[in-house]
């Protein structure tokens, strides 16, 4: 590519909020974060979006036909509709023409298109989705694989994750030793299923991953480790919940607060910068969404009901991953192992 600036392919049409919020976002992408950004749809619903001007033409514009709906399954829609949105961002990615791929939309078929187009990486099983949680630590993260890419797993496949996700922690996170644990119902290492037990046995035996024991549901945000392993059933919806708490525990914050300004007005200065640092711990548009690690290319799959702010933060995960190289260690380290 001739531009040394990392070029990110958008699913303009992916998500609850496609094409208008997915549009805002990478705008703003492009002009706060240096990215190019080339938007996958249909052309003359992105450029009817608010946000849409005469400044915007010098974002490409791919066109594409369709997308894959929420309730469609997978792979069928993929064969049935080949210039779907999805599918054409991520031959993108394969043809060299953008580095990375993010989509709010179907989040299996983002998976399938990128097996089917890119393919998986030397030594990789399965591909998992790594998500990122804040601590109670201040400016400690924790990245939980998998998240929902694969509900069955094997145990080799959880070590896997495990060696991904200490990539990731090093390079991108920026932790230089990684503390690696696998999600169970106890510390013990004979407690949980034929999986967990298996999986603990490997992980301790992997020279490559500094694994320090189970972890339980309560450590995953309590700044204990930095990598959490699970199966992407589990994943999915530890993910879920923690998203839906975040937001029960904002709300009640927020009314609290309300109702103090109410009773002291003059406090509202004090009071909103504060709201506005909890907000942005907790809230999960923050974080954009999770990378796709184990394929040969980069994938953001971020939430279906994104706005523009989560699609902002999605594009900055798209570029941190490019510039951190991902990828390559990952392939450097699966080298060793195999």
């Amino acid at each position: 590519m001739g531009s040394t600036r990392a070029r990110i392919a958008i699913d303009a049409m992916g998500g609850d909020n496609a094409p208008a919020e997915i549009v805002a976002g990478a705008l703003r992408a492009q002009q706060e974060l240096g990215v190019e950004v080339l938007l996958v749809g249909d052309r003359e619903r992105i450029e009817a979006t608010s946000d849409w001007d005469g400044n915007s033409s010098e974002i490409e514009i791919v066109p594409a036909e369709g997308v894959v709906e929420m309730d469609e399954e997978a792979l069928s829609a993929l064969k049935r509709k080949p210039k779907a949105s999805i599918a054409v961002a991520m031959k993108l990615v394969k043809e060299k023409r953008a580095d990375a791929v993010v989509s709010a939309g179907h989040s299996g078929a983002a998976m399938a298109a990128a097996l089917l187009r890119l393919g998986r990486l030397p030594g990789i099983d399965r591909p998992a989705i790594g998500a990122v949680f804040p601590t109670r630590v201040p400016g400690k993260s924790a990245i939980l694989l998998d998240a929902g890419a694969n509900v069955d797993c094997r145990p080799k496949f959880l070590e896997q994750f495990g060696l991904m996700g200490t990539i990731y922690s090093q390079h991108v996170l920026g932790v230089p030793e990684p503390k690696v644990g696998l999600l169970n119902i106890g510390e013990e290492a004979s407690k949980g299923d034929e999986l967990t037990v298996r999986t603990y046995e490997l992980l301790e035996e992997n020279p490559h991953i500094p694994f320090i024991g189970n972890a339980e549901g309560r450590d995953v945000l309590s700044g204990r480790f930095d990598v959490v392993v699970c199966d992407g059933f589990v994943g999915n919806v530890l993910l879920k919940f923690a998203e839906s708490t975040g937001e029960v525990v904002m709300r009640t914050i927020e009314g609290a607060f309300k109702q103090a300004i109410i009773s002291n007005p003059e406090s509202e200065i004090n009071l909103k910068p504060l709201i506005k640092q909890i907000k942005d711990k907790m809230d999960p548009e923050e974080r954009g969404g999770g990378l796709l690690l184990g394929v040969a290319g980069i994938c953001i799959i971020s939430h279906g009901s994104s706005k523009a702010p989560s699609i902002f933060n999605a594009i900055r995960l798209a570029k941190d991953a490019i510039e951190n190289q991902v990828l390559e260690r990952i392939q450097r380290v699966q080298k060793e192992v195999i």
